[in-house]
């Protein structure tokens, strides 16, 4: 680890599979922090590709072998980033739906300066739309994370290069939960994740459905499962709480309050599973991070999420990575 005092030269490497207008809005944010762009494309239908070359952005085209995912694409971009413009020594990770705010790579480039054993540097990714459901807005506040030192980034990141390939870049057969697996071989090297406090990306999630919430979860437990596997070797073995979690509420509990029902010919025993969700619901309101006005139902959901969660989970489990993850995103 040798990092640098002087600030970096940045890219930025745009990731993204049938974003519509959301990735014009993306790509255009890019080109106004850094000539050096790069369009990753996920064997998009909708024209994407098109949009990116007419914006003269370079593109990545992913095929369509059923492998596809974020890490690919951004390792993929990164590549092509590299390729073009050797002298880039830092790359802003993009996700096709976000925008880039004025001033932050201005910002998270002068952290890297001052900063050499940071590896990555992220700040507040906010949605958009937080009004417009509730998903939307439980997604605000999962990006809301504490300021400081961190233990992982989101997808919206810059990434100081000699770290990136340091480790080798993401693992490309994660389908999901591959920015913390990064940061977490990162962290072993002795590199450290910053969050600041600063505006980093308007995120545009469209959640706007419980159908589409409820297979964004299972992504999340398909993610946590990938990622405990992949870092079995890692000082800090990754979202083994989340897992042992998930599979406690959904399984285990509803398990063994069935046996006792059936077992002692009381079937109003199971009443005693509503009446532990909602002790438990009770328990973690008052503690929550989320905003007063959504406290309750973001309690809520967090206990409803255990199931998809497991689902997600035990995908992985018994299919490995050819247990399929659901998409959730609409076009437009």
């Amino acid at each position: 680890m040798t990092g640098s005092g002087s600030v970096p030269t940045v890219g930025v490497v745009v990731i993204g599979r049938n974003e519509g207008e959301r990735l014009e809005r993306s790509l255009r944010s890019a080109l106004s922090v850094s000539p050096r762009v790069i369009y990753a494309d996920s064997a998009s239908t909708d024209g994407s590709p098109a949009v990116a070359e007419r914006l003269g952005v370079a593109v990545v085209r992913l095929p369509p072998d059923g492998q596809l995912n974020a890490a690919r694409g951004r390792n993929a971009g990164y590549a092509e980033l590299k390729l073009r413009f050797p002298e880039c020594n830092a790359v802003q990770f993009l996700d096709g739906d976000c925008i880039v705010q004025p001033g932050w790579i201005a910002k998270a480039s002068a952290f890297l300066a001052d900063h050499p054993d940071v590896a990555v540097v992220c700040g507040r990714r906010f949605e958009a739309h937080p009004e417009a459901s509730i998903y939307n807005a439980l997604c605000d506040q999962e990006w809301n994370t504490p300021i400081g030192e961190a233990n992982e980034c989101g997808g919206d990141a810059l990434v100081r290069a000699e770290a990136f390939e340091e480790v080798g870049g993401y693992c490309s057969s994660l389908r999901a939960g591959e920015e913390p697996e990064m940061t977490a071989r990162m962290r072993s090297k002795g590199w450290k994740i910053w969050r600041v406090d600063a505006p980093m990306t308007e995120h545009d999630a469209k959640i706007l459905t419980f159908r589409q919430w409820w297979r964004r979860t299972q992504r999340g437990g398909y993610g946590y499962a990938q990622a405990w596997r992949v870092t079995n070797g890692l000082p800090q073995r990754l979202y083994g709480r989340n897992l042992r979690s998930a599979m406690l509420w959904a399984l285990l509990v509803p398990l063994l309050v069935l046996a006792a029902a059936v077992a002692t010919k009381a079937p109003l025993l199971l009443l005693v599973l509503p009446v532990l969700f909602s002790l438990q619901i009770v328990r973690i309101a008052p503690k929550s991070r989320h905003a007063d006005k959504i406290k309750w139902a973001g309690a809520v959901m967090l206990m409803v999420a255990k199931f998809p969660e497991a689902i997600g989970a035990l995908r992985y489990f018994l299919g490995g990575n050819d247990g399929g993850i659901p998409e959730y995103k609409s076009n437009a």
